[in-house]
Parts: C-alpha cells; sequence; structure tokens
C-alpha cells in the first residue's frame, strides 16, 4: 500500500510540475518576446537542477545503482526526446499553429504512442487487456475535450486592434495576404512540428524506463544524463535558430527568472517520472496518467492566473477533468503489471 501511495505521489509531482510548466514559461516568453529565448533559459535550469545537484549528492554516496553505458545511452535518448518535444511545440505555434488544435494533438497522441512503443519494446501487446484500453481511450478523450474546451481568453483587445490594421491611414503596413502555397507551407512546418512533439514525448517514458533499468534503478543517475541532453538541445539548437527563425525578442531579468523557474519545474517533474519508475510504475501506466492530469493542471493554473470567471468555464470543460479522472483511475487499476525491461 505504501508503495502504491509513493506511486501516486511521484505521478501527482510530475503531473503539477509539467502542469503548472507551460503558465510559468508563458511569463517568461510574455517578458522577452520570444519563445527560443526562455527556452534557453529552460535548458540552463535544467543543468542546474539536474545535472550539478544530482552529482553534488552523488558524490556523497548511498544511492543504488551504477552507471553503465547502455544506461547513459538511453538516458540521453530520454533527455534528448523530452527536449524535442518542447522545441517541437514552440517550433508549431511558432509557425502559425493555433494551441486549440496543436495541444490536443499532442497530448491525445504521446499516450497512444507511449503505448505501442512500450509493448513492442517489451513484447507485451498480450498484456493491454480491455478495461485499460478503454482507461487510456478516457484519459485521451478527456485531455483533448480539456484543451479544447478550455476557457478562451477575452477577444477585446484584439478586436480593438483589428480595424487600426486594416486602417489604410494607420502607419503600420497591413501584411499581404499569404498564398495558397505559402499557406501550405506553413501547414506542412506545423504539421511535422506537432509529430515531432507526439513522437517525442511519447517515447520519453519507455525510452527512460529503459534506461534506469540499465543503470540499477539508480534515481540520480538517468536525471543527469537527461539534464545534459535538455541542456544541450535547449541551449544550442534555439541559438542557432534564433537568426533563421527571426527572433526578435530581447533578454530580460524578469522573463529570465520565470523562465529558469519554468525549467526547474521540468527538472522536477523529470525527476518525479523517474521516482515513480523507481516505485514500480510503468510507462503503461505512468504516461498516460501524466499525460491526461497535465493538461488539466494546465488549464486551471491559467484559469485562476488570469482570473477568469467561473461564468466563463464550460460544462464540457468540468466533464473533460471528470472523464480524465475516471480514465486515470482505470489505467491504474488495469494497467499490465508484468516485469518490463
Amino acid at each position: 500500500m505504501l508503495q502504491f501511495l509513493s506511486l501516486i505521489g511521484a505521478i501527482a509531482l510530475t503531473a503539477c510540475c509539467w502542469g503548472v510548466y507551460g503558465p510559468v514559461l508563458h511569463f517568461g516568453r510574455e517578458a522577452m518576446h520570444s519563445s527560443l529565448r526562455p527556452f534557453m533559459c529552460v535548458g540552463l535550469a535544467y543543468f542546474l537542477i539536474a545535472v550539478l545537484t544530482p552529482l553534488a549528492l552523488l558524490a556523497r554516496g548511498g544511492e543504488r545503482g551504477a552507471w553503465s553505458a547502455k544506461g547513459v545511452l538511453w538516458s540521453l535518448l530520454a533527455g534528448t526526446a523530452g527536449a524535442l518535444g518542447a522545441l517541437g511545440v514552440i517550433l508549431a505555434l511558432g509557425f502559425g499553429g493555433r494551441p486549440i488544435y496543436v495541444m490536443p494533438l499532442v497530448f491525445g497522441g504521446a499516450p497512444i504512442v507511449n503505448t505501442l512503443l512500450t509493448a513492442f519494446m517489451n513484447k507485451a501487446f498480450d498484456q493491454l487487456k480491455a478495461p485499460f484500453l478503454a482507461g487510456l481511450i478516457l484519459v485521451v478523450l478527456g485531455a483533448v475535450t480539456v484543451l479544447v474546451c478550455k476557457p478562451q481568453p477575452q477577444a477585446h483587445a484584439a478586436a480593438a486592434a483589428a480595424p487600426a490594421a486594416s486602417d489604410p491611414d494607420a502607419d503600420a503596413p497591413v501584411a499581404p495576404p499569404k498564398t495558397m502555397e505559402q499557406k501550405t507551407e506553413r501547414f506542412i512546418e506545423v504539421l511535422l512540428a506537432t509529430v515531432l512533439s507526439m513522437l517525442s514525448w511519447g517515447a520519453y517514458g519507455p525510452v527512460l524506463h529503459r534506461g534506469q533499468g540499465a543503470m540499477g534503478g539508480s534515481r540520480l543517475r538517468p536525471l543527469v544524463c537527461i539534464g545534459v541532453a535538455y541542456f544541450l538541445i535547449a541551449v544550442l539548437v534555439p541559438l542557432a535558430l534564433l537568426v533563421p527563425m527571426g527572433d526578435t525578442g530581447s533578454w530580460d531579468v524578469g522573463g529570465t527568472l520565470w523562465s529558469l523557474g519554468a525549467g526547474a519545474l521540468g527538472a522536477l517533474g523529470a525527476l518525479g517520472t523517474i521516482l515513480a519508475f523507481a516505485c514500480g510504475g510503468k510507462p503503461f501506466t505512468v504516461m498516460p496518467v501524466v499525460f491526461g492530469c497535465a493538461p488539466v493542471i494546465n488549464t486551471l493554473a491559467t484559469i485562476a492566473l488570469a482570473h477568469t470567471p467561473p461564468a466563463a468555464v464550460s460544462p464540457f470543460f468540468l466533464a473533460g477533468m471528470l472523464i480524465v479522472a475516471v480514465g486515470a483511475a482505470t489505467v491504474l487499476a488495469f494497467g499490465p503489471r508484468g516485469h518490463a525491461t
């Protein structure tokens, strides 16, 4: 019973950290008027939280497990998958994709990719029983419903800005309409970036679980590898993309602090995933619950920070949260119990 409660606590830690990650990072993006610069700060925070701190704790000794080439490789791949997933979302939104369909596709597809990849890696398709699959479907449907039906910000500012943009006497020139060819190109870019996030975050859990197992169930060693990979992907890649993507943002003290805070939340969420696996959780059950609950927490945090009135909350949104809860309980109750290597 204690192990199960520890598992629930670790899953809750991951879901809460990754759920609040988005709203916190949003403040960094707003302050720096950039998507890539805050992402670089996230990479720096990962280096501090997920690399330096675990290495200091390992130096003191007492942590079970051992370094292994196989474990390091798998854990580095997990960190790369996590970072590429976050980068994919940034690129999809930067290419003009709308959160109302980008995020449901990512959070709806990632649990499915996770389940299929886990079953493939462990040759465990026979363990996917009907109740578990039904719970997985409920989690996906609930997460998508929450994201689609979440309260939207008031559009009065955008409505006020629209006449000025169309006024021929306005100082700012009106951008020419996009051609069909340009729209198609943008659509393909958004689709590819969304698929990158879906596949990367879907692969994160099973790959990390394999790395942790190869290092004797160590908690800190996989986290170090994740931090190293995230630091490289989230700092060097955005640095190279600043000019090609036409980033016009600027560095800001407040935005940097918010973004570092978001990175700390991301690293703590990664630690929560590792702890969940150490408590006996499997990617089959841990990741679908995380991917189902994180969007709910994300939306609730956004509602609270935006002081959204209760009247703006749709009953469909509340129904989506209920569906996620039922689906998560079903996944945890009927998830495969066999050993996954």
